[in-house]
């Protein structure tokens, strides 16, 4: 994917409205690819699911903590992604008190099929999932791959480093 485009999809969001009586404040709203990277350096990580234990114990926590770190290396804003909906997406996200992380949900798995990072991990009962990886991302372009070893249908380990926070933010010094 280095020096190539995000793909082009649609994302099903739930997006909290403040005119919506009741305990479920969210609609609908359909935002695209070029919405959430156009005229912007992102760093976007990807991982297996939410609630899982290396994504709610390492990985998205750290991003939060380092979130200002990242913004003082020119960084605009930090995106996770993962092949599930937007409920579980938003449930994550407050169970983790996450406030600068914007968590996407690709609940059909298009965006990471397209960026070949779709993976088989029925060996867990998943089902289709992404491999864990991270990209700077710089108006849509991909200027820099970190993609964990092993990429495989069914893989026996759960990689993590290469797609680390602190592994990102020593590549930008």
């Amino acid at each position: 994917m280095l020096n190539k485009n995000v793909p082009n999809v649609i994302f099903k969001t739930r997006i909290r409205d403040e005119s919506i009586d009741g305990d479920n404040p969210y609609r609908w709203e359909n935002i695209s690819s070029q919405s959430y990277f156009k005229d912007k350096k992102i760093i976007l990580f990807s991982l297996p699911g939410a609630f899982t234990p290396t994504c709610s114990t390492f990985q998205l926590p750290d991003f939060e903590k380092l979130y200002e770190e990242f913004k003082k290396k020119g960084i605009d804003d930090i995106y996770c992604i993962s092949v599930n909906d937007a409920f579980v997406m938003n449930a994550w996200g407050k169970s983790q008190n996450i406030k600068n992380i914007t968590l996407i949900p690709d609940g059909s798995g298009e965006f990471t099929r397209k960026m070949g990072m779709l993976v088989n991990k029925d060996n867990l009962g998943f089902g289709m999932r992404s491999w864990r990886y991270a990209a700077i991302i710089n108006n849509g372009l991909v200027e820099a791959w970190m993609e964990e070893p092993g990429f495989s249908d069914n893989c026996e380990d759960d990689p993590y480093g290469e797609s680390s926070p602190q592994n990102i933010l020593e590549s930008l010094k």
